[in-house]
């Protein structure tokens, strides 16, 4: 005799199987589950019933027919290997603000500390191409905040990287929203950051386990993004930049922009002075985004808006033993190369690939002549 888990493993598992039919979303899922009473009653439902109700037809009912709720149970048993799950509208576990989203995804796979879906967060967002301004900004930002507010991004090289990356250094939470299915890291070099977040923070994507990025699936991955937060900071962003579509994204779910403002000769500046011109808050400290959230900033002064008012960089807390001579012996001036291999002891080679390591991070910076310091 099937046992209440298994009946309930069962009817996920059907329901992650109707979940991957092209075209059928959450709408439609809910129409499905409201007519027959659970996901699996939708797999042995009449033709004709199906497509009889609101929103299907003859083609849409064949599709629902023809799926097999082993569909399902292979996805569970991927998520199980990795230590992930799926959640789902109605779940206890499901974002409250994702599920108020215009377009809310049907299931979200969570691979991580899933209690910090339901923490105030923050989503920072910038472009890959950033500028050293750009990094320290979104560092600053994301440092500022951690400690009250999960900071949200989407792990693509560049400035989300840099703000997951402070986040966890200041000790603090962070989400990655992914544009493609667990077990496939992309960007590749991310590698690090990938696996580091899914230990100390979570990642979440809408798409399967081993499904791989497309061009198509970085735009909806972006409204997960700024469903997730309660208000999106926009660093630099170019016009026509993701992050601007993120922004866009957060403006129809009813949330907040911030954006910072930069040098009206920097490209990638262009599109956050844009929003900024259009009525965005401008984001000049970590207080601007905490006062958005309702959230009182517990910094002296509020906050600052300037250089002066950055707290040091504490040491990331997962670097190995060179990297870590690095890092102290970059913290209180630039250093060349040739005068970091003198000092740490390590062959050349050893130490430009963990000062690449470091680059990749946005921990460390590399000037003109082979000159590094912290970034």
């Amino acid at each position: 005799m099937a046992s209440a888990a298994d009946s309930g493993h069962d009817d996920l598992a059907a329901y992650l199987a109707l979940s991957q039919i092209p075209g059928i979303g959450a709408a439609r899922l809910r129409t499905l589950i409201a007519a027959f009473g659970s996901a699996g009653g939708a797999l042995t439902a009449p033709r004709g019933a199906i497509a009889a109700l609101p929103g299907f037809g003859p083609a849409a009912a064949t599709a629902v027919r023809a799926t097999d709720r082993r569909a399902g149970l292979e996805i569970i048993s991927q998520l199980e290997h990795c230590g992930a799950r799926a959640v789902i509208p109605g779940d206890s576990g499901f974002p409250a603000l994702v599920a108020e989203i215009p377009d809310p995804p049907a299931v979200l796979f969570v691979w991580g500390d899933a209690s910090l879906l339901a923490r105030p967060a923050a989503a920072i967002v910038g472009s890959r191409n950033h500028t050293p301004y750009g990094a320290d900004a979104a560092r600053l930002l994301a440092a500022g905040i951690a400690p009250a507010v999960v900071v949200v991004s989407g792990m693509a090289r560049g400035l989300d990287a840099i703000a997951h990356s402070a986040a966890l250094d200041a000790s603090g939470g962070t989400i990655g929203v992914l544009g493609n299915g667990f077990g496939v890291v992309y960007p590749a070099a991310n590698r690090a950051l990938y696996e580091r977040v899914a230990a100390d923070g979570c990642l979440v994507t809408e798409l399967p386990p081993g499904e791989r990025p497309r061009v198509s699936t970085f735009p909806r991955r972006n409204r997960i993004i700024s469903g997730i937060a309660g208000v999106t900071v926009v660093v630099e962003a170019a016009v026509n930049s993701g992050a601007l579509i993120t922004a866009d994204c957060a403006l129809d779910q009813g949330r907040g922009v911030l954006a910072v403002p930069g040098p009206i000769t920097s490209p990638t500046s262009t599109g956050c002075n844009k929003l900024i011109q259009q009525g965005a808050k401008p984001a000049l400290c970590a207080a601007d985004i905490l006062e958005e959230l309702g959230i009182a900033s517990t910094v002296p002064g509020g906050g600052g808006g300037g250089p002066a008012a950055a707290m040091p960089r504490p040491r990331p807390t997962d670097l190995n033993e060179l990297q870590r001579s690095l890092w102290e012996a970059l913290a209180a001036h630039a250093e060349h190369v040739d005068a970091l291999v003198a000092g740490t002891g390590y062959g050349v080679g050893e130490v430009l690939t963990a000062l690449t390591e470091l680059e990749l991070r946005g921990v460390v910076a590399q000037r003109p002549g082979m000159i590094f310091a912290l970034a």
